[in-house]
């Protein structure tokens, strides 16, 4: 076959260093491929999760991607010395990219986030693109040698700052239990390896940064899978058949209930619907979360109805538990009774506490609904 006029045959080696480079990219990122597949065949098999969850997450694994192969293609330029104003540009990339991946899992995980946890990611990624031309955060000498500007270390302290919000409100919304700190403490291992081995092992460490999130991510979801056999799906907190195997196999120590029920929540539904009372419990009972400490357990035992389990507490810690409650209720616009039953030496049998816990709830109910409108929910604080 002839060559068309005015075309310049492509150089042998030219062929060679594209086909070496394409290979190179496949060897280093291969376990992203899978595990990021893996992860996509999982989200696709999953039903507890709100489709926007699902459709964040698959952002999240695109984005990984992209970035692994940003990544890649900035240290084969740096190994062959070529293009470093395309080098400036991907670094720039890369210093970015690294906080708003964080900030993207901060708002697909955590629930309630607003989209303005973005704003220091995005502040941070202008002066990346600003250090292009000032060398403000990095830049290259002639021999294409990195050198940190007076902002050098801005991008650490940004991925450290995002990285302890992010651990921090997944604990908050927690159960406190061995099973969810486990992925927690992974997740925290992995972001945090981020911040130090960059400096012991140099960027070296950067090749492998992607992998490692990715793999932290992955192990996080199936330990999430993994607990949906004790979690409400709604609430987050601990189901009713959850309550009921760690009250009758582990009674050791149990020495106090809290019973806890909305007040309003059909006036609610009757009013707004009920996605306006689902989202009235998901509420409450992140205030539950939130007011609990590592010796108590929170349960959803069936419609507007939660109880605490605490353990080797005194009664002043189960009446500073219930202040807790009330305090970050009183944050809402919703109310909520609560009883209590106390068992100083544990030996109380648990059907009788938690009798005597409703009995108290259901009273605090009554004086509530016996003041002047407290007879309907009214959409505002109370």
């Amino acid at each position: 076959m002839k060559r068309l006029k005015g075309m310049e045959p492509i150089p042998s080696n030219l062929y060679k260093g594209i086909l070496c480079m394409i290979r190179e990219l496949i060897i280093q990122n291969w376990t992203n491929v899978l595990v990021l597949v893996a992860f996509a065949i999982l989200l696709r098999t999953t039903v507890f999760l709100e489709k926007r969850t699902i459709l964040r997450l698959y952002a999240l694994i695109l984005t990984l991607f992209i970035f692994s192969m940003i990544v890649f293609l900035e240290f084969a330029l740096e190994e062959k010395g070529e293009l470093p104003n395309v080098r400036l540009v991907l670094m720039s990339i890369r210093y970015s990219a690294t906080p708003l991946i964080i900030a993207f899992i901060i708002f697909t995980l955590a629930k309630n986030v607003h989209w303005r946890v973005f704003i220091p990611a995005i502040i941070l990624a202008i002066i990346d693109i600003i250090s292009i031309f000032t060398g403000i955060v990095f830049s290259l000498d002639s021999e294409g040698k990195l050198h940190r500007g007076m902002l050098g270390y801005l991008p650490y302290i940004m991925v450290g700052v995002y990285s302890v919000l992010l651990v921090n409100l997944l604990y908050k919304r927690s159960n406190k239990r061995h099973s969810e700190i486990f992925p927690i403490a992974f997740l925290c291992l992995a972001l945090s390896s981020g911040l130090i081995l960059p400096f012991i092992l140099g960027k070296e460490y950067s090749k492998i940064f992607c992998v490692t999130l990715i793999i932290a991510l992955f192990v996080y979801y199936v330990f999430m899978i993994l607990q949906l056999s004790e979690k409400d799906a709604l609430t987050g907190v601990l189901n009713r058949q959850s309550f009921y195997a760690s009250t009758g196999n582990n009674k050791k120590d149990l020495n106090a209930l809290v019973s806890i029920d909305m007040n309003g929540l059909k006036a609610l539904n009757d009013q707004e619907g009920h996605a306006a009372g689902d989202k009235a419990l998901a509420t409450l009972a992140f205030c539950f979360l939130q007011a609990a400490s590592a010796k108590d357990s929170v349960y959803r035992l069936g419609g507007d109805e939660f109880v605490i389990v605490c353990r080797k507490v005194s009664e002043e810690d189960v009446r500073n538990l219930i202040e807790r409650i009330q305090n970050k209720v009183s944050e809402t616009k919703y109310h909520c009774a609560i009883g209590y039953s106390f068992s100083s030496n544990g030996d109380k049998d648990i059907d009788d506490m938690l009798k005597e816990s409703d009995e108290m709830m259901y009273k605090d109910k009554m004086e509530y609904y016996s003041k002047p409108g407290n007879t309907k929910y009214r959409g505002s604080k109370v």
